[in-house]
Protein backbone atom coordinates (compact mmCIF):
# COMPACT_ATOMS: atom_id res chain seq x y z
CA UNK A 1 0.00 0.00 0.00
CA UNK A 2 1.30 3.62 -1.37
CA UNK A 3 2.00 5.53 1.76
CA UNK A 4 2.80 9.06 2.21
CA UNK A 5 6.70 9.98 3.13
CA UNK A 6 8.71 13.47 3.91
CA UNK A 7 12.59 12.35 4.01
CA UNK A 8 14.29 15.46 5.94
CA UNK A 9 18.17 15.59 4.59
CA UNK A 10 18.85 16.17 0.87
CA UNK A 11 22.48 14.40 1.32
CA UNK A 12 23.86 11.36 0.19
CA UNK A 13 22.06 9.19 2.95
CA UNK A 14 18.67 10.69 2.77
CA UNK A 15 18.65 10.79 -1.15
CA UNK A 16 19.25 7.21 -1.44
CA UNK A 17 16.94 6.21 1.14
CA UNK A 18 14.63 8.15 -0.75
CA UNK A 19 15.41 6.84 -3.94
CA UNK A 20 14.37 3.33 -2.14
CA UNK A 21 10.89 4.14 -1.19
CA UNK A 22 10.14 5.73 -4.40
CA UNK A 23 11.34 2.33 -6.19
CA UNK A 24 8.77 0.44 -3.78
CA UNK A 25 5.80 2.83 -5.16
CA UNK A 26 5.12 4.98 -1.77
CA UNK A 27 4.88 8.86 -2.32
CA UNK A 28 8.24 10.51 -0.93
CA UNK A 29 8.90 13.73 -0.60
CA UNK A 30 12.53 15.13 0.10
CA UNK A 31 13.77 18.01 2.00
CA UNK A 32 16.59 19.96 1.71
CA UNK A 33 17.94 23.76 2.61
CA UNK A 34 20.09 24.24 -0.53
CA UNK A 35 17.53 25.57 -3.47
CA UNK A 36 20.10 24.56 -6.41
CA UNK A 37 20.45 21.15 -5.07
CA UNK A 38 16.54 21.10 -4.89
CA UNK A 39 16.29 22.21 -7.92
CA UNK A 40 18.58 19.72 -9.81
CA UNK A 41 16.37 16.50 -8.38
CA UNK A 42 13.24 17.90 -9.56
CA UNK A 43 14.35 19.42 -13.26
CA UNK A 44 17.11 16.69 -13.77
CA UNK A 45 16.27 13.72 -11.32
CA UNK A 46 19.78 14.02 -10.15
CA UNK A 47 21.93 14.76 -7.38
CA UNK A 48 25.39 15.89 -8.27
CA UNK A 49 26.39 17.23 -5.17
CA UNK A 50 26.13 14.20 -3.54
CA UNK A 51 25.47 10.89 -6.24
CA UNK A 52 26.79 12.33 -9.42
CA UNK A 53 25.56 10.37 -11.98
CA UNK A 54 22.88 8.17 -10.77
CA UNK A 55 19.78 8.72 -11.70
CA UNK A 56 17.01 9.45 -9.51
CA UNK A 57 13.29 7.94 -9.69
CA UNK A 58 10.81 10.43 -11.38
CA UNK A 59 8.41 9.95 -9.06
CA UNK A 60 10.74 11.48 -6.61
CA UNK A 61 9.94 15.13 -5.47
CA UNK A 62 11.84 17.41 -3.78
CA UNK A 63 11.11 20.93 -1.84
CA UNK A 64 12.78 23.35 0.32
CA UNK A 65 9.83 24.18 2.59
CA UNK A 66 9.15 22.07 5.54
CA UNK A 67 5.56 22.35 5.58
CA UNK A 68 4.88 21.03 2.03
CA UNK A 69 7.62 17.75 2.77
CA UNK A 70 5.45 16.93 5.73
CA UNK A 71 1.83 17.48 4.70
CA UNK A 72 -0.44 14.52 5.23
CA UNK A 73 3.24 12.36 5.34
CA UNK A 74 2.53 9.78 7.69
CA UNK A 75 5.89 8.38 8.22
CA UNK A 76 9.02 11.28 8.76
CA UNK A 77 12.90 9.73 7.55
CA UNK A 78 14.69 12.19 9.58
CA UNK A 79 18.34 11.83 7.93
CA UNK A 80 20.13 14.78 8.75
CA UNK A 81 23.80 15.53 10.76
CA UNK A 82 23.33 14.78 14.54
CA UNK A 83 24.18 18.13 15.25
CA UNK A 84 20.97 19.53 13.67
CA UNK A 85 18.47 16.92 14.69
CA UNK A 86 17.27 19.45 17.58
CA UNK A 87 16.69 21.80 15.40
CA UNK A 88 14.88 20.30 12.94
CA UNK A 89 12.98 19.21 15.42
CA UNK A 90 12.34 22.05 16.73
CA UNK A 91 10.93 23.81 13.31
CA UNK A 92 8.99 20.18 12.57
CA UNK A 93 6.67 20.08 15.88
CA UNK A 94 5.19 23.35 15.50
CA UNK A 95 3.34 21.92 11.69
CA UNK A 96 2.81 18.72 12.60
CA UNK A 97 -0.96 18.46 12.63
CA UNK A 98 -1.41 15.01 13.35
CA UNK A 99 1.04 11.82 15.36
CA UNK A 100 3.63 10.72 13.04
CA UNK A 101 6.22 7.83 12.67
CA UNK A 102 9.65 8.83 12.71
CA UNK A 103 12.37 7.09 11.77
CA UNK A 104 15.64 7.99 11.68
CA UNK A 105 18.81 7.11 10.29
CA UNK A 106 21.66 9.19 11.56
CA UNK A 107 24.16 7.98 13.81
CA UNK A 108 25.91 9.82 16.73
CA UNK A 109 25.47 10.47 20.14
CA UNK A 110 25.02 14.41 21.18
CA UNK A 111 28.01 15.77 23.51
CA UNK A 112 27.66 17.42 26.91
CA UNK A 113 24.02 15.73 27.23
CA UNK A 114 25.31 12.12 26.12
CA UNK A 115 21.76 11.85 24.49
CA UNK A 116 20.97 9.24 21.72
CA UNK A 117 19.33 10.47 19.17
CA UNK A 118 15.79 8.62 19.57
CA UNK A 119 16.27 10.52 23.40
CA UNK A 120 17.02 13.66 21.33
CA UNK A 121 13.99 13.41 19.00
CA UNK A 122 11.80 12.63 21.47
CA UNK A 123 12.29 15.54 23.80
CA UNK A 124 11.79 18.01 21.14
CA UNK A 125 8.40 16.18 19.44
CA UNK A 126 5.49 16.78 21.38
CA UNK A 127 3.88 13.82 22.80
CA UNK A 128 0.98 14.82 20.84
CA UNK A 129 2.31 14.47 17.74
CA UNK A 130 4.90 11.72 17.90
CA UNK A 131 3.61 8.31 17.31
CA UNK A 132 6.74 6.29 17.60
CA UNK A 133 10.75 6.59 17.05
CA UNK A 134 12.25 3.90 15.24
CA UNK A 135 15.77 3.37 14.10
CA UNK A 136 16.89 2.29 10.63
CA UNK A 137 20.77 1.62 10.52
CA UNK A 138 23.23 -0.87 9.46
CA UNK A 139 26.36 -1.72 6.87
CA UNK A 140 25.00 0.93 4.36
CA UNK A 141 27.07 3.16 2.09
CA UNK A 142 24.62 5.54 0.10
CA UNK A 143 26.54 5.04 -2.98
CA UNK A 144 25.98 1.53 -3.00
CA UNK A 145 22.36 1.79 -1.93
CA UNK A 146 22.10 4.49 -4.97
CA UNK A 147 23.27 1.12 -7.34
CA UNK A 148 21.05 -0.62 -5.58
CA UNK A 149 23.85 -2.87 -4.90
CA UNK A 150 22.61 -5.68 -2.43
CA UNK A 151 22.21 -4.03 0.97
CA UNK A 152 20.74 -5.20 4.67
CA UNK A 153 19.69 -2.59 7.76
CA UNK A 154 17.92 -3.11 10.83
CA UNK A 155 14.37 -1.63 11.44
CA UNK A 156 14.43 -0.99 15.51
CA UNK A 157 11.76 0.23 18.05
CA UNK A 158 10.62 -0.40 21.60
CA UNK A 159 7.17 -1.03 19.80
CA UNK A 160 7.86 -4.07 17.52
CA UNK A 161 4.47 -3.29 15.33
CA UNK A 162 6.13 0.26 14.00
CA UNK A 163 9.85 -1.78 13.39
CA UNK A 164 7.98 -4.06 11.31
CA UNK A 165 5.60 -1.36 9.26
CA UNK A 166 9.18 0.11 8.83
CA UNK A 167 10.58 -3.10 7.82
CA UNK A 168 7.70 -3.17 5.27
CA UNK A 169 8.34 0.03 3.78
CA UNK A 170 11.94 -0.39 2.85
CA UNK A 171 11.98 -3.82 2.04
CA UNK A 172 12.53 -5.08 -1.81
CA UNK A 173 15.01 -7.45 -4.01
CA UNK A 174 18.34 -4.80 -3.49
CA UNK A 175 17.43 -3.78 0.52
CA UNK A 176 16.70 -6.27 3.33
CA UNK A 177 15.33 -5.38 6.47
CA UNK A 178 15.27 -6.99 9.95
CA UNK A 179 13.75 -6.10 13.14
CA UNK A 180 15.45 -5.69 16.50
CA UNK A 181 13.97 -4.07 19.79
CA UNK A 182 17.11 -3.76 21.04
CA UNK A 183 16.88 0.71 20.23
CA UNK A 184 20.27 1.54 22.69
CA UNK A 185 21.97 -1.14 20.93
CA UNK A 186 21.29 -0.10 17.93
CA UNK A 187 22.18 3.86 18.19
CA UNK A 188 25.51 2.84 20.23
CA UNK A 189 26.74 0.27 17.41
CA UNK A 190 25.61 2.85 14.90
CA UNK A 191 27.51 5.80 16.79
CA UNK A 192 30.61 4.26 17.87
CA UNK A 193 31.87 2.70 15.02
CA UNK A 194 32.38 5.95 13.68
CA UNK A 195 35.24 6.28 15.98
CA UNK A 196 36.76 2.89 15.49
CA UNK A 197 36.69 3.95 11.84
CA UNK A 198 38.49 7.10 12.19
CA UNK A 199 41.18 5.48 13.95
CA UNK A 200 40.99 2.68 11.45
CA UNK A 201 41.95 5.72 8.76
CA UNK A 202 44.48 6.63 10.90
CA UNK A 203 46.52 3.41 10.96
CA UNK A 204 45.97 3.33 7.29
CA UNK A 205 47.46 7.51 7.04
CA UNK A 206 50.32 5.85 8.79
CA UNK A 207 51.15 3.05 6.56
CA UNK A 208 50.64 0.07 9.56
CA UNK A 209 48.35 -2.33 6.88
CA UNK A 210 46.12 -5.02 7.58
CA UNK A 211 47.18 -5.87 11.00
CA UNK A 212 47.22 -2.95 12.58
CA UNK A 213 43.71 -2.35 11.40
CA UNK A 214 42.51 -5.83 12.56
CA UNK A 215 43.42 -5.44 15.99
CA UNK A 216 42.16 -1.74 16.17
CA UNK A 217 38.42 -2.99 14.59
CA UNK A 218 38.30 -6.47 17.16
CA UNK A 219 39.63 -3.87 20.56
CA UNK A 220 37.37 -1.09 19.14
CA UNK A 221 34.58 -3.52 18.94
CA UNK A 222 35.48 -4.76 22.63
CA UNK A 223 35.42 -0.92 24.08
CA UNK A 224 31.88 -0.76 22.29
CA UNK A 225 30.71 -3.69 23.86
CA UNK A 226 31.72 -2.39 27.33
CA UNK A 227 29.82 1.18 27.03
CA UNK A 228 26.86 -0.38 24.90
CA UNK A 229 26.21 -3.20 27.96
CA UNK A 230 26.66 0.01 30.97
CA UNK A 231 24.14 2.13 28.67
CA UNK A 232 21.48 -0.74 28.68
CA UNK A 233 22.00 -2.79 25.18
CA UNK A 234 21.60 -6.01 24.58
CA UNK A 235 25.22 -7.89 24.15
CA UNK A 236 23.83 -9.83 21.36
CA UNK A 237 23.31 -6.49 18.99
CA UNK A 238 26.57 -6.16 18.65
CA UNK A 239 27.39 -8.81 17.02
CA UNK A 240 25.03 -8.18 14.15
CA UNK A 241 24.77 -5.68 11.55
CA UNK A 242 24.48 -2.84 13.74
CA UNK A 243 27.13 -4.06 15.55
CA UNK A 244 29.82 -5.86 13.61
CA UNK A 245 28.53 -5.47 10.47
CA UNK A 246 28.67 -1.58 10.23
CA UNK A 247 31.94 -1.70 11.78
CA UNK A 248 33.41 -3.83 8.99
CA UNK A 249 32.09 -1.70 6.26
CA UNK A 250 33.20 1.73 8.03
CA UNK A 251 36.32 0.87 8.79
CA UNK A 252 37.75 -0.81 5.14
CA UNK A 253 35.41 1.43 2.93
CA UNK A 254 37.17 4.67 0.85
CA UNK A 255 33.37 5.20 0.89
CA UNK A 256 33.61 6.14 4.46
CA UNK A 257 33.89 9.34 5.50
CA UNK A 258 34.99 8.59 8.89
CA UNK A 259 37.72 6.50 7.47
CA UNK A 260 38.79 8.71 4.87
CA UNK A 261 39.43 11.81 7.34
CA UNK A 262 40.89 9.34 9.60
CA UNK A 263 43.42 8.57 6.73
CA UNK A 264 44.24 12.08 5.98
CA UNK A 265 45.07 12.58 9.68
CA UNK A 266 47.69 9.89 9.94
CA UNK A 267 49.31 11.97 6.78
CA UNK A 268 50.03 14.48 8.52
CA UNK A 269 47.08 17.22 8.66
CA UNK A 270 45.18 19.58 10.96
CA UNK A 271 41.79 18.30 11.93
CA UNK A 272 40.41 21.94 10.53
CA UNK A 273 42.29 21.25 7.35
CA UNK A 274 40.82 17.70 7.21
CA UNK A 275 37.25 18.91 7.64
CA UNK A 276 37.16 21.54 5.28
CA UNK A 277 39.10 19.25 2.84
CA UNK A 278 35.94 16.83 3.86
CA UNK A 279 33.08 19.40 2.48
CA UNK A 280 30.80 17.05 4.22
CA UNK A 281 29.78 16.27 8.18
CA UNK A 282 32.72 13.58 10.14
CA UNK A 283 29.94 12.50 12.64
CA UNK A 284 32.92 10.06 14.21
CA UNK A 285 34.63 13.61 15.49
CA UNK A 286 31.65 14.57 17.34
CA UNK A 287 30.91 11.28 18.57
CA UNK A 288 34.40 10.77 19.90
CA UNK A 289 33.77 13.68 21.97
CA UNK A 290 30.61 12.45 23.23
CA UNK A 291 31.94 8.94 23.90
CA UNK A 292 34.64 10.09 26.14
CA UNK A 293 32.61 12.37 28.47
CA UNK A 294 30.48 9.29 28.57
CA UNK A 295 32.76 6.46 29.24
CA UNK A 296 34.64 9.05 31.86
CA UNK A 297 31.15 9.44 33.53
CA UNK A 298 30.57 5.49 33.83
CA UNK A 299 33.56 4.71 34.48
CA UNK A 300 34.08 2.24 31.27
CA UNK A 301 37.30 1.78 30.29
CA UNK A 302 37.78 3.13 26.51
CA UNK A 303 41.34 3.29 25.68
CA UNK A 304 41.06 3.41 21.93
CA UNK A 305 38.81 6.48 22.39
CA UNK A 306 41.01 7.87 24.95
CA UNK A 307 43.56 8.28 22.36
CA UNK A 308 41.58 9.03 19.82
CA UNK A 309 39.85 12.28 21.69
CA UNK A 310 43.67 13.47 22.77
CA UNK A 311 44.48 13.39 18.98
CA UNK A 312 41.64 15.13 17.83
CA UNK A 313 41.06 17.99 20.50
CA UNK A 314 44.59 17.84 22.37
CA UNK A 315 46.95 18.29 19.43
CA UNK A 316 48.41 15.18 20.07
CA UNK A 317 50.36 13.01 17.70
CA UNK A 318 48.63 10.46 15.94
CA UNK A 319 51.80 8.35 16.13
CA UNK A 320 52.19 8.85 19.55
CA UNK A 321 48.57 7.66 20.07
CA UNK A 322 49.42 4.27 18.20
CA UNK A 323 52.23 4.14 20.53
CA UNK A 324 50.36 4.58 23.97
CA UNK A 325 47.68 1.90 22.54
CA UNK A 326 50.63 -0.64 22.01
CA UNK A 327 52.39 0.13 25.50
CA UNK A 328 49.73 -0.26 27.55
CA UNK A 329 49.66 -2.62 30.44
CA UNK A 330 49.41 -6.44 29.25
CA UNK A 331 45.93 -8.17 30.06
CA UNK A 332 44.56 -11.17 29.11
CA UNK A 333 42.18 -11.00 26.18
CA UNK A 334 39.19 -12.90 28.27
CA UNK A 335 39.40 -9.74 30.59
CA UNK A 336 37.32 -8.11 28.11
CA UNK A 337 35.28 -10.49 26.22
CA UNK A 338 34.35 -13.48 27.99
CA UNK A 339 31.41 -11.85 29.18
CA UNK A 340 30.67 -10.89 25.60
CA UNK A 341 30.78 -14.60 24.30
CA UNK A 342 28.66 -15.95 27.42
CA UNK A 343 26.03 -13.51 26.47
CA UNK A 344 25.75 -14.76 23.08
CA UNK A 345 25.80 -18.21 23.53
CA UNK A 346 22.95 -18.09 26.36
Amino acid sequence: MTKKIAVLGAGSWGTALAMVLADNGHSVTLWGNKSELINDINEFHTNKRYLPEIELPHSLKATVELNEAVEDAKYILLVVPTKAIREVCQKLNPILKNKVTIIHASKGIEPDSSKRISEMISEEIDEKNLGSVVVLSGPSHAEEVALRHPTTVTSASANMEDARAVQELFSNGYFRVYTNEDVIGVEIGGALKNIIALAAGITDGLGYGDNAKAALMTRGLAEIIRLGKEMGANPQTFAGLTGMGDLIVTCTSVHSRNWRAGNLLGKGQSLDEVLENMGMVVEGVRTTKAAYQLAKQAKVEMPIVNELYAVLFEGKNPKLGVDALMNRDKRHEGESTSNFISDLTK
